[in-house]
């Protein structure tokens, strides 16, 4: 794949269970205002909360775009902060997607290692980044639903070249806006450590 690529895809989900609003694609709508930066190709897009489809979805991007990252952003609905996750597992889907089904076996790849990590440094990232009225944590795990599944999928097929964002459920303090914000300075971020500087070119080495 072409590493060279200015192409950044960042994802949001559909509506999901009560969440007929899901802050992650609320949020990545607010980024592709802002983009991120001029030399940038930011292609943003909806994945459906269902396995089988996020999955055709996410294959499509890494083997039609060949992005140098893609940024999944999915909705925590239990919390009021932004998660950075790290890694991605195979096995253990149980719960069933929006239209009942969970994948055979309970798992992304048959055959997959058990879980994948992201060439991005998500501790470091937490470190070193902070978003003005909202706290970011590290976490190593992802959930076992479709965000899980999605970033999983993700990695193996982008060689690890994938990172994942959970976002809290909208709110009167974290409107879309404020998210998009939050989510451009976290991919900027990420995008250093690609060796990429804040106007989108390659840093040389």
């Amino acid at each position: 794949m072409d590493s060279n690529s200015n192409t950044v895809v960042v994802t949001g989900f559909g509506p999901f269970r009560q969440y007929l609003v899901n802050s992650s694609w609320e949020a990545v709508k607010e980024l592709s205002k802002r983009g991120l930066g001029e030399n940038i190709d930011l292609q943003v897009m909806q994945l459906p909360v269902v396995y089988q489809k996020a999955k055709e979805q996410v294959i499509k991007i890494w083997t039609t775009l060949q992005p140098l990252l893609t940024v999944h952003v999915g909705l925590a609905s239990s919390t009021t902060v932004i998660i950075l996750e790290q890694c991605g597992k195979n096995k253990g889907y149980q719960d069933r997607d929006a239209c009942g089904f969970h994948p055979e076996g309970a798992c992304c790849v048959l055959d997959g290692p058990e879980k994948i990590e992201s060439t991005i440094n998500m501790k470091t990232l937490w470190k070193n980044v902070s978003v003005e009225g909202i706290d970011i944590i590290f976490s190593r795990d992802a959930g076992r639903y479709i965000c899980d599944y999605t970033y999983y999928t993700s990695l193996y097929y982008g060689n690890g070249r994938a990172a994942f964002i959970h976002v809290p459920p909208l709110s009167k303090s974290v409107t879309a806006d404020f998210l998009g914000k939050a989510l451009q300075t976290i991919i900027l971020a990420m995008l250093e450590q690609c060796g990429v500087d804040h106007i989108g070119k390659k840093k040389k080495r």
